[in-house]
């Protein structure tokens, strides 16, 4: 199991839904909010903004908030501006973050992520400093129950997707980041619910870490995934079950 799809399902075990629903739909609506900006507010020309108002959908986030946070995209409604930023850091053991935030301040944000790293063990990196140790790749997960697989595989596979990894309660697509529109689209007519598609950085290069930093880096993960300005969050670390074995 590839360590993004370790952490993704970490996160899943612990998250509590109905209390980490505000959280989710923050994330969506800031997506929806940057997609609109940067390609219009008008679905069947914009792909990114059709992708964000299906994962919207999939998390059953309500119809009147999409409209809303598009509509602060577009700017019919007044909102203040959203910037995309990646930071680039380490976690304890020498762990490389990269870090998406979706900020209206850039200077609180990295003055933020400063404290919450340096709190914990970590600290932040130049820019290009880790970003060669990942990949950027177009990321589907859909729910394993009641879907077969072959049949998810042949879909996807047609779209032009790369790969499809089981990951327990969930199929994990991923796509070349150009196809990532496409292939989430093609799954949706299929009539598979898509839980989530996005572009994420996928470590290509992991770095050795010691038990006794395993719970420190897990630690510090779920801090940055918590961060209100947090979109993605990527470590070069390869998460096995003995690894976090007495941590869940």
């Amino acid at each position: 199991m590839s360590g993004h799809s370790k952490w993704s399902t970490i996160k899943r075990k612990k998250a509590v839904v109905d209390a980490a629903r505000g959280k989710v739909f923050t994330r969506i609506a800031k997506e929806l909010t940057i997609a609109a900006r940067v390609g219009g507010g008008d679905e069947s020309a914009n792909p990114r903004l059709r992708t964000a108002v299906a994962t919207a959908k999939a998390a059953n986030m309500p119809s009147v908030n999409v409209e809303r946070a598009v509509k602060k995209g577009t700017g019919e409604l007044e909102g203040v501006t959203i910037e995309e930023i990646v930071y680039e850091g380490y976690a304890p053991g020498g762990v490389a973050l990269m870090m998406e935030v979706a900020t209206d301040n850039r200077n609180r944000t990295v003055s933020e992520l400063r404290h919450l790293l340096s709190k914990n063990g970590g600290n932040l990196a130049t820019s290009g400093a880790v970003a060669w140790m990942f990949d950027t790749k177009g990321v589907i997960q859909v729910p394993a129950e009641g879907n077969d697989e072959d049949e998810l595989m042949m879909t996807i596979l047609e779209a032009g997707a790369e790969d499809l990894s089981n990951e327990g309660d969930y199929f994990e697509v991923t796509t070349a980041p150009a196809d990532l529109n496409t292939v989430n689209e093609a799954v949706v007519e299929a009539g598979y619910e898509v839980e989530m598609a996005q572009l994420q950085h996928i470590p290509n290069n992991f770095t050795e870490v010691s038990a006794e930093d395993i719970p420190n880096v897990v630690k510090l993960m779920e801090i940055l995934d918590d961060y209100e300005d947090m979109q993605k969050l990527s470590a070069s670390v390869d998460f096995t079950d003995e690894m976090l074995e007495g941590l869940e």
